[in-house]
């Protein structure tokens, strides 16, 4: 992946070698609202930064190319790292989402890499970084990740995986293919997310951003205690307002009107509690798109942290793992420049037998190691539950 500025545009309709014959409903999108399908793939929209989307993104759609005037994909979560979207053959259908109830794999074992202990470590030289509170110009958080390696005995379809994960419904799932090197299996981006980085419906903007998290329990006295010590938590609300702030700086210059709650409220996926605040604005110049305002907002603390860049420059030396698009983002966008973007947390990178699983947490002054191994591994459950995994192992 490409690391710095983009170089000379290639042609907006130019396809590229991962853009071709794709199996049926390639790439999913089903949100607890609303359900898109789309198989096939037409073009490539020509890769580069987060920066430059919005461009590239009005550059393709003022060439007129054939086909649904629609972009889907995914963004990596280095901001500098190219993006993966591409124009489908067809939207297949827009309605309510379906479940699947078919046979699955046997059960496998995941594999912890970084394990626990390493990462609890890096946790640690992780709150070594950050600066005084009172500073603006120090780190105050850092979203550190971790990963499991999963091997099944058969390949995956990362449909139904959508499918078993979707069983959940506050969630959002998704299917994205990815790029792959030439003679590689197909790749895809596979996962259940809770948060909404952006959805742009004319001049209406709807951010919903989550951070502070807690387990859930199956004992509902100790689940309601979870829910209510995370309400109490000064370092959690500490946490989300870094995230809350960021988003309301960046979308107040480019909104006529802009609010957001005073005070987070509690948000419930199957396994996990979080702190959410749900933003909406308008904005002032209707030809701010979906794709302009996913490439300013991400990625948010939520994600990376608080000053960005310091953040960046913590998550690339502390964690081992690469994240690709992990913590990144997956949508959407059309040419009268509606869209939805979402961040793609609860996430896996399937390739053939190979899962790839991501979690994160954040890290401010107040962390604690054990907690945060904790909260991963409470993150991670999602998508082992769905695989039908119980055991996770030491590298």
């Amino acid at each position: 992946m490409s690391e710095g500025p983009m170089s000379a545009a290639p042609d907006p309709v130019t396809a590229a070698p991962w853009c071709g014959p794709a199996p049926s409903g390639a790439f999913r999108l089903h949100t607890p609202a609303e359900r898109l399908d789309a198989e096939g793939c037409l073009t490539r929209l020509p890769s580069g930064p987060a920066g430059t989307l919005g461009a590239r993104v009005d550059a393709f759609f003022a060439a007129r190319p054939a086909g649904p005037a629609l972009l889907v994909g995914a963004l990596p979560f280095d901001p500098h790292a190219d993006d993966a979207l591409y124009q489908p053959e067809r939207r297949l259908a827009v309605g309510m989402p379906g479940r699947d109830n078919g046979a699955w794999l046997q059960p496998s074992a995941a594999v912890a890499e970084p394990s626990e202990a390493d990462y609890a470590a890096a946790v640690s030289r992780c709150m070594a970084r950050l600066g005084q509170a009172d500073d603006p110009q120090a780190l105050h958080k850092v979203v550190l990740a971790r990963s499991l390696r999963v091997e099944t005995a058969t390949p995956v379809d990362p449909q139904r995986l959508a499918a078993r994960l979707g069983e959940d419904a506050s969630v959002t799932t998704y299917v994205v293919p990815l790029p792959v090197t030439a003679g590689e299996a197909p790749a895809w981006l596979v996962g259940a997310t809770p948060e909404l980085l952006v959805s742009r419906r004319g001049t209406a903007v709807v951010s919903h951003p989550l951070a502070g998290s807690a387990r859930r329990w199956h004992d509902p006295a100790r689940d309601a205690a979870a829910a209510k010590a995370l309400l109490a938590s000064a370092k959690d609300h500490d946490e989300h307002r870094h995230v809350v702030e960021a988003i309301l700086d960046t979308l107040a210059p480019l909104c006529s009107r802009l609010h957001a709650p005073v005070a987070p409220s509690l948000h419930a996926t199957r396994t996990m509690w979080h702190l959410g605040t749900r933003i909406e604005g308008t904005l002032k110049d209707p030809a701010v798109s979906s794709a302009m305002l996913a490439g300013l907002l991400h990625p948010t603390p939520a994600v990376c942290g608080t000053p960005r860049l310091p953040a960046l420059e913590a998550i690339r030396a502390l964690e081992p793992v690469d994240r690709g698009f992990y913590a990144g983002a997956v949508g959407w966008t059309d040419a009268a420049g509606d869209g939805e973007w979402h961040v793609s947390i609860r996430c896996a990178r399937v390739q053939g037998r190979v899962l790839r699983l991501f979690a994160g947490a954040g890290i401010v002054a107040g962390s604690e190691p054990a907690l945060e191994v904790d909260e991963t591994a409470a993150k991670f459950r999602a998508m082992l539950d769905a695989l039908g995994i119980d055991d996770v192992r030491a590298p």
